[in-house]
């Protein structure tokens, strides 16, 4: 079972030609509105790729609520544990260039509001694997960290956006997440390089995975350290991939495959996600994943 503690949002995505600088209006032809957040997406990611997946968040009592956890639902993810909240929900807007490059902003609303004691004790353990990323309140998240560890649950930590938490809960993870951004500036605090080795050796065991994008990952762990070269592909949208990464890991991770195996099973699913206009909606199935990468 895959456990996701994480933000639930509705996304507003414009595709411009360019992406605007400060103080500036750009002009694209329309906008799409899709579910999103990044804790939602990895739960959908899992899930179509295989895994029962249990999602805990928060949403607002607005009418963007149902919209949020519309794929969820498809997906059939367990959204017992998802609450609503006197806020709103969770609102991201999204610029995409035409290389599928995006900025991001995001109004949390109701993800503030989430809180670690909706994934009760009796869910956690060596039979499941935790999700979690840094869109909810970091004392929550945490907090979740420490229960996770004292009763043997596999913790998966996306880094992302990057913020502060005590190093003892980064020690606590199994695999810690972050891209080229996220590492460096998790490096400044630490007081180490930016590399997933360097990282790893100042986390004493924790397994970091460094997502580089087209140039592929970089993973360190207690016994190994590779590179992954990333799967080429003609990217028009990056928005999801990096949350469908962290999804399909989990889910291999859970199913007892090891990290070299997850890591390449979720670079494809990442590649064939940027391969299609929008956020949760990219994300792919397991036979789609399965087809490109050879398996079908």
């Amino acid at each position: 079972m895959v456990i996701v503690f994480g933000s639930i949002n509705l996304d507003l995505i414009f595709s411009l030609p360019k992406i605007p600088a400060a103080g500036e209006t750009v002009l694209g032809p329309s906008a799409r509105v899709e579910p999103g957040g990044k804790g939602a997406n990895q739960a959908v990611a899992a899930a179509r790729d295989g895994a029962g997946v249990l999602m805990a968040g928060a949403v607002g009592g607005d009418a963007l609520g149902a919209g949020a956890m519309a794929l969820l639902h498809d997906a059939g993810v367990d959204l017992d544990r998802v609450v609503r909240v006197d806020s709103s929900t969770g609102c991201a807007a999204i610029a995409v260039d035409p290389a599928g490059n995006n900025a991001i902003s995001v109004g949390s609303g109701a993800n503030l509001l989430a809180r670690a004691a909706q994934v009760e004790d009796a869910v956690l353990g060596s039979g499941t694997t935790l999700v979690l990323q840094m869109e909810l309140a970091a004392e929550e998240t945490a907090a979740l960290i420490g229960r996770a560890r004292a009763l043997g649950t596999r913790i998966v930590l996306n880094l992302a956006p990057a913020a502060a938490l005590p190093e003892a809960a980064l020690r606590a993870v199994d695999v810690l997440v972050a891209n080229g951004t996220e590492a460096a500036w998790l490096a400044a605090h630490l007081g180490c390089a930016a590399s997933a080795e360097a990282l790893a050796g100042r986390l004493c065991g924790v397994a970091v995975v460094l997502t580089l994008g087209e140039a592929g990952a970089e993973i360190a762990g207690p016994d190994e350290a590779w590179h992954e070269p990333a799967v080429p592909v003609e990217a028009i949208d990056t928005t999801a991939a990096g949350d469908c990464f962290v999804g399909v890991m989990a889910h291999r991770l859970d199913r007892g495959e090891s990290l070299r195996d997850a890591v390449r099973r979720a670079s494809g699913a990442a590649a064939l996600c940027c391969t299609r206009p929008g956020s949760q909606g990219s994300i792919p199935l397991q036979t789609e994943t399965d087809a490109f990468i050879g398996l079908e």
